[in-house]
């Protein structure tokens, strides 16, 4: 099954499997290869008048950790269907207003060589207390460059996505 084919079948499944009532819109789902992540909308607070940004985002906060405690029952049992079918972790998380809360998700570690003058910029962004380790380093340098190079890496997955439609239609498909 490729990939295209499984991520559509887990976004179906979830169709199918997530209470109407939960979301505002369809879920954003995200699949890789160890996890997958639920995102759903759900509806910001009302306040009344004029409010502060703090005040805003502490009933936002507060209207995410309301929907994380009246689903969790429902949202295991969702998460072990799916595990028990994919083989991967679930995630879940929301947004309300302006605020995206990412619920517990899986955190892998992955094994990498680096030569001295990479561990050197490692080691600057520990030395200079923005990451708190070398592994925390290496991790905020992916974010960075995830968010730099955006269209390099959307341009990257449809070549990819490409690949895979020529090797299905191979003689040996």
């Amino acid at each position: 099954m490729s990939t295209d084919e499984s991520s559509d079948r887990v976004r179906g499944w979830l169709t199918g499997r997530l209470p109407s009532d939960w979301f505002e819109a369809e879920p954003e789902i995200t699949i890789d290869r160890d996890e997958i992540l639920v995102v759903g909308k759900i509806p910001a607070p009302t306040l009344e008048g004029e409010v502060s940004d703090a005040t805003r985002a502490a009933a936002e906060a507060g209207r995410i950790k309301q929907f994380r405690e009246d689903t969790r029952e429902r949202r295991i049992e969702i998460a072990r269907e799916l595990e028990h079918a994919t083989g991967r972790k679930v995630a879940w998380g929301v947004v309300s207003g302006g605020t995206r809360t990412i619920f517990t998700s899986l955190s892998s570690p992955v094994m990498t060589r680096l030569r001295q003058p990479e561990r050197q910029v490692l080691d600057t962004l520990v030395d200079a207390g923005v990451a708190r380790s070398r592994s925390d380093a290496l991790s905020w340098c992916v974010k960075l460059v995830a968010q730099h190079s955006e269209t390099w890496l959307a341009d990257l997955r449809e070549a990819m996505a490409k690949v895979e439609d020529v090797r299905r239609s191979g003689p040996d498909a």
